[in-house]
């Protein structure tokens, strides 16, 4: 049997699964007993790290999927397949950092997880920005998905949870600051250097969210401000 007051967090290491690790821990006060780490051959690793120090530093293990040796060769800017793209967050050719079927990949192997070690719940990080571009991120995936998921486990139900599915990135910030997350620890650049690049759309998605929440973003940046000339010609083209 699996046990509801036990969860599976999946951890990218960014702001938004970090946020809501420490929100399902602090505020849902639903014991995690792992955190699940995806390496699919990303050209920004990088965060990987941040997923392993943010859930040792909550007492969480953290455990790291390897998944490269099959979705390394998906066609993704994510995988090296294509450029990096850079621009506003909800243009067109952000599309190519979509990963084909990655949160169905990683939502099975979680529940599958999730219920070896007799918890009842799964979390993932998908929010209202993620609805332009992804639509492994839509409330129209994830209803679907959940319902394939219980059809398929009935003997063992798990809960599948994406409390951000309906608010912004912003209100994600401004949550994650009243819960203390160590948002200098998380990385979200798609370049996965030594400082955050700024320009690409995670980047510059970041950086509009802190400003929106009145916060600033502890990360290091090569590029700090070119994200509000992008803003600014994205609002003049597609805000009335």
């Amino acid at each position: 049997m699996t046990d509801v007051n036990k969860a599976v967090v999946i951890l990218s290491g960014g702001l938004d699964s970090s946020t809501l690790l420490h929100c399902v821990v602090k505020s849902l006060k639903v014991p995690v007993v792992a955190t699940l780490s995806f390496y699919y051959g990303q050209t920004h690793a990088k965060e990987l790290a941040s997923a392993a120090k943010i859930s040792a530093d909550l007492g969480i293990a953290n455990f790291r999927i390897d998944l490269s040796p099959v979705m390394k060769d998906f066609k993704s800017a994510l995988t090296g397949k294509e450029d990096i793209p850079e621009g506003h967050y909800a243009q067109e050719n952000m599309k190519k950092t979509i990963v084909p079927n990655r949160n169905s990949i990683m939502l099975s192997i979680a529940v599958g997880y999730a219920i070896s070690l007799e918890a009842g719940r799964v979390f993932y990080g998908a929010h209202a920005g993620d609805h332009a571009i992804y639509p492994d991120c839509r409330p129209e995936f994830f209803e679907a998905f959940k319902k394939a998921e219980e059809i398929g486990n009935a003997w063992t139900p798990v809960i599948l949870q994406a409390p951000f599915m309906n608010i912004t990135k912003a209100d994600i910030v401004k949550i994650g600051l009243e819960l203390g997350v160590p948002f200098q620890d998380t990385w979200s650049c798609y370049r996965g250097k030594d400082k955050a690049c700024g320009t690409c759309g995670t980047c510059q998605e970041r950086l509009a969210s802190f400003r929106d929440a009145d916060a600033e973003d502890p990360l290091e940046y090569v590029d700090r401000t070119s994200w509000i000339d992008t803003e600014r010609k994205w609002n003049e083209t597609h805000v009335n």
